[in-house]
C-alpha cells in the first residue's frame, strides 16, 4: 500500500481548494491500519464555517478519486483548518492573526510577546508593552498565536466589581 508522492497529491488538490477559494495549508498521509489518514488543511481569511469544510471536503475526495491517486486500498479523508499550534511562516498567517497575541523568536536572539498590529507582503507592525515595533520577516525565527482567554476587544473586567 503505497502512498502518493506528496508534489503529486498537492498538485491535484490545490486547483479544487483554491477554486472554493481556500489556501491549501497543508497535506499528510499517514498509515492507519489497512487504511490511509489524508489530512488536508485549508484556511482563509475571515476562517470558515463548517458548510466550507464540507464542500472542501466534497471537492477534495472527487479530486483524489478522479485522478486515482489513492490507489485501491481505502483513504481516510480528514479537511480541518490550522490549529492553535501552527507556527506563523507566511505573511498570509501574520495577517490572519491580526489582533491576536503572539510570541516570536527573534533571529538576533530574545523572545518578545506582542500584538499583531498590521501585516503586509514584508513584515508586520506589533504592539509590545513599550510601543509598537516593526519586524520584517526575516527577523523572525519561529512565531506562534498565544491562547488568550479574555482578549481586550472581549471585555476586559478592569475597573469592575
Amino acid at each position: 500500500m503505497s502512498s502518493p508522492a506528496p508534489v503529486r497529491l498537492r498538485a491535484a488538490i490545490e486547483p479544487v481548494v483554491r477554486a472554493v477559494g481556500l489556501d491549501l495549508e497543508e497535506v499528510t498521509v499517514t498509515p492507519a491500519g489497512r487504511r490511509r489518514m489524508v489530512r488536508v488543511v485549508v484556511d482563509r481569511d475571515g476562517g470558515l464555517t463548517l458548510d466550507d469544510v464540507a464542500e472542501t471536503s466534497r471537492v477534495v475526495s472527487d479530486a483524489l478519486d478522479a485522478d486515482d491517486l489513492m490507489g485501491a486500498a481505502p483513504y481516510v479523508l480528514e479537511v480541518s483548518t490550522p490549529g492553535v499550534d501552527r507556527l506563523l511562516t507566511a505573511p498570509r498567517h501574520w495577517r490572519r492573526a491580526t489582533g491576536r497575541l503572539v510570541r516570536a523568536t527573534l533571529v538576533a536572539g530574545g523572545e518578545i510577546v506582542a500584538r499583531v498590529l498590521q501585516a503586509d507582503d514584508e513584515g508586520v507592525e506589533v504592539e509590545l508593552p513599550g510601543g509598537r515595533r516593526r519586524l520584517t520577516y526575516p527577523e523572525v525565527s519561529r512565531a506562534q498565536v498565544q491562547v488568550e482567554f479574555s482578549r481586550p476587544a472581549d471585555g476586559d473586567a478592569e475597573g469592575e466589581d
